[in-house]
Formats: structure tokens, C-alpha cells, sequence
């Protein structure tokens, strides 16, 4: 039995056949890929910049990771140990990370407005407290949008996110809303291993479907459905999606960064920096520690967060990627001074601690005081707006830049945050 399929106009089935058929000839086994980007790691290190996001959902205990307290009734049990940078101390359960403190540079002075999961992710995630007016777009969609141009060719998205963490395009629209994948490289709904002769078939039968919605709409373009069906198929095809794949990675690398959802997640993201992709969202939650914290910091967290974030900024160093890329760990609010009946801390957002490094950053520096038992900050206090109008400055992307959203208002870039001026030489 047979069956005529009717491709949607501006897309022959010689065109669609043909493409895939050429799509399908550009991918070159994993090594091929692996030695391509090596040899090319340094003309693409001068072409871009890029940011790599470490979000802590949930909210972590920033006193007891890069502000410690030893001998308050608030400090806890842990105790500072010394880095390679003069004078900074972090958390004896973080020895990989203080071995690259020199890298880096901690804020310790934040003060936030929103103590709550989801109004703290959106805040910090924006630089503006959520308003059912407007949706703003998130650090991964205004980097995508200002530094995507600087890497041609690029056929990965320039936003994506590893795991949930991430907050969406805002009125930038959905050309700059995050891909998610998840810490093997995985697409949700997007199979990568089928054979082209299969996908063929595949995306022939999608072809009848978009043709028949685009009969049932009127105004609707069908040459702009092609372009969303050459975009997928180019995609799905493209030797770039190599970068998700970490399993290719040698065992002594996968090793170093640890085999967890987030020690992947930190080694796809060096991956597709290399490839050019401007910004990367890495996920890590469970730090919604109201109870039982210490043992869960101490057995749990700290050592999945210290082997995979130490190994990612060593990792950019040593291939030369650190001045061109911010690093930046970050939560949505911080855990109460005050540790409460059930051995846990509570949400804070009053005085709390930020790290970040790369880019243009001064490193091995400490910016900002708290109080001797972590309730204040005593030195000048810095929002969400301020972080990333710094992390912006440090990518070279212009503070003068203003959106329109679909209100018509002028949005200014990083809600007019003044810049952190401790974090520049």
C-alpha cells in the first residue's frame, strides 16, 4: 500500500529528502567531533564571551559555605579553612573549591527583597520583583540575545539550561527561551539516535500535520512553518550537538567533575562554551534546609558542589576560557543566621553571599562585610539589579541597553543595577 504525503508549500519533498540527506552527511563520528573542537578551542576563545549560571535552588546557607561564623551562637559547627587567595576563607567541606578561590570572588554583602522560592528565583534570575504586568527576561535570554552574533555558524541554542532552574525569555520572545536538557544531554521530546531514513519519515509526517494546521488558520505562513521544520531537522542533524554528549568525555575527566546529575551538568557546560554558546544554566537543588542542615550540607551538598564547581573553574583556566567567561553561583536567597529546633535555618534574604569569577572580574578578592553573627550587612549592601548589571559590565554587554516590552514600556537592561565597583580592577 502506498501514500501521498503533501509537504507544506515553500518545502518539496526533494528539498525535505535532500536536506536531510546533506544534514545527515555533516555528522562525523565522536572523535572527529572531539578532535574539531580542540583544534579550533582557541580561535573560538577569542571570538566570544559566554557565562556559566550555578543555580542552588532552594536557597543555600551562604554563611556556611563562603561566610562562616566560628565560635557565634549562629555560626554552626564547620570551620573556615584558608584558599589560594590571600586572606579568603570558605568552608572545610569545600578543600577542591578553596584550591581555586584565586579564580574567583565572593559578595558577601547582598541584601534581597523577596524571601520567597518562587518571587526569589524570578528576582534574581531578572533584576526585577515579578509583576503580573510584565514578564522580564532572565540573565540566559538577555546574554543570549547581546552575545549570540558573536559566534556564526552556531546552530545550538544560544540559551541552555541544564535541569529546571531556569526562568524564561520574558517579552524577548521565545527565539531566546532556554533548551532544556537534562544531565545526560537528553532533549525532552527530541530523539537524537534515530537513523536520517527514519527521521525522514518522521518529520514527512509532521510536514501533512503543519500543512493541515496551516489550512485551519487563516494568515498563517506556510513559509515560515518550513523555516521551524529546516530549523529542527538542521538541529537534530547538526555535528554541534555533540557538546551534550559528556559520556564521550574521558573517565578521568567525568571523575574529576563526579558522576552526578550536576558534575555532568558543569562538564556539558564547559562543553558548549567551547562550542560557542553564549550562556549555560547549570541546576543544583536541595537546599531548602530547614532541618537536619549540617549533616546534609556536610555529607550531601557540599561535596557534589565542591568536585564539580572546582573542576569546571580549573578547567577554564587551564584552557585559557576564564577571561572571556563569567562564572557565577548564585540561589535565590540565602538560610537564617538563627538555626532553628530542628537543626535546620530558615529563608533569608536580608545579608547573604554571592560568588562569581571570570570574565572581567577582579579575582581573588572578598566584597562586602556581615555582622559577627551574619544577621546585617555593615558594609554597602548590593541587590539582585547590581549583580547583574556587574556580571553584564564583565561581558563587555553595554549597560545602556534598553527593551521595549510588549506594553510598550522601555525596560532597562538589568533594572538600571548599579555596578558592584569592588569587582573591578
Amino acid at each position: 500500500m502506498s501514500c501521498s504525503i503533501e509537504l507544506p508549500a515553500g518545502m518539496s519533498r526533494r528539498h525535505f529528502i535532500n536536506h536531510l540527506a546533506g544534514a545527515a552527511a555533516l555528522v562525523s563520528p565522536a572523535t572527529a567531533f572531539t578532535n574539531s573542537i580542540l583544534a579550533n578551542a582557541t580561535d573560538m576563545k577569542k571570538r566570544h564571551k559566554a557565562a556559566i549560571m550555578l543555580w542552588m535552588g532552594g536557597g543555600p546557607s551562604s554563611m556556611d559555605i563562603w561566610d562562616l561564623k566560628p565560635g557565634a551562637p549562629t555560626g554552626g559547627p564547620f570551620k573556615p579553612i584558608s584558599t589560594s587567595a590571600d586572606g579568603v576563607t570558605v568552608c572545610e567541606h569545600m578543600p577542591l573549591m578553596a584550591k581555586q578561590m584565586h579564580h574567583m570572588a565572593v559578595v558577601r554583602s547582598m541584601s534581597t527583597r523577596e524571601a520567597d522560592h518562587m518571587r526569589g528565583r524570578y528576582y534574581m534570575h531578572t533584576g526585577y520583583v515579578p509583576n503580573p504586568n510584565v514578564e522580564h527576561p532572565s540573565y540566559g535570554a538577555v546574554i543570549a540575545h547581546e552575545l549570540a552574533d558573536q559566534v556564526p555558524g552556531l546552530e545550538i541554542p544560544p540559551f541552555v539550561s541544564v535541569g529546571s532552574g531556569s526562568v524564561g525569555p520574558g517579552f524577548l520572545g521565545m527565539t531566546w527561551a532556554p533548551f532544556v536538557v537534562d544531565s545526560n544531554g537528553n532533549v525532552r521530546n527530541l530523539d537524537m539516535g534515530v537513523d536520517p531514513a527514519r527521521l525522514a519519515q518522521r518529520m514527512e509526517m509532521l510536514a501533512t500535520i503543519e500543512k493541515r494546521f496551516i489550512g485551519e488558520r487563516r494568515g498563517a505562513s506556510a513559509d515560515d512553518h518550513a523555516k521551524v521544520l529546516d530549523k529542527t531537522v538542521k538541529l537534530m542533524t547538526s555535528p554541534q550537538m555533540e557538546a551534550f554528549k559528556v559520556m564521550k568525555e574521558p573517565a578521568e575527566a567525568q571523575e574529576r567533575y563526579g558522576k552526578t546529575g550536576f558534575g555532568r551538568g558543569c562538564l556539558m557546560a564547559r562543553r558548549l562554551v567551547e562550542m560557542g554558546v553564549p550562556f549555560v544554566e547549570v541546576d543544583l537543588g536541595g537546599w531548602d534546609n530547614h532541618a537536619n542542615i549540617f549533616p546534609t550540607l556536610q555529607n550531601q551538598k557540599l561535596p557534589e558542589l565542591d568536585k564539580a564547581m572546582s573542576a569546571l573553574v580549573e578547567d577554564l583556566a587551564d584552557r585559557g576560557m576564564l577571561d572571556d567567561t563569567v562564572v557565577m553561583w548564585m540561589g535565590e536567597f540565602s538560610r537564617t543566621p538563627n538555626i532553628n529546633g530542628g537543626g535546620g535555618r530558615d529563608h533569608w534574604a536580608r545579608s547573604w553571599s554571592v560568588v562569581v569569577g571570570g570574565g572581567g572580574f577582579k579575582r581573588g578578592v572578598v566584597v562586602g562585610e556581615t555582622s559577627s553573627d551574619g544577621k546585617e550587612v555593615v558594609s554597602e549592601a548590593y541587590s539582585s539589579q547590581d549583580l547583574m548589571a556587574s556580571v553584564l559590565k564583565s561581558l563587555g554587554v553595554s549597560l545602556e541597553t534598553t527593551f521595549t516590552a510588549k506594553n510598550g514600556r522601555p525596560m532597562k537592561i538589568a533594572n538600571s543595577g548599579k555596578v558592584i565597583k569592588e569587582l573591578f580592577a
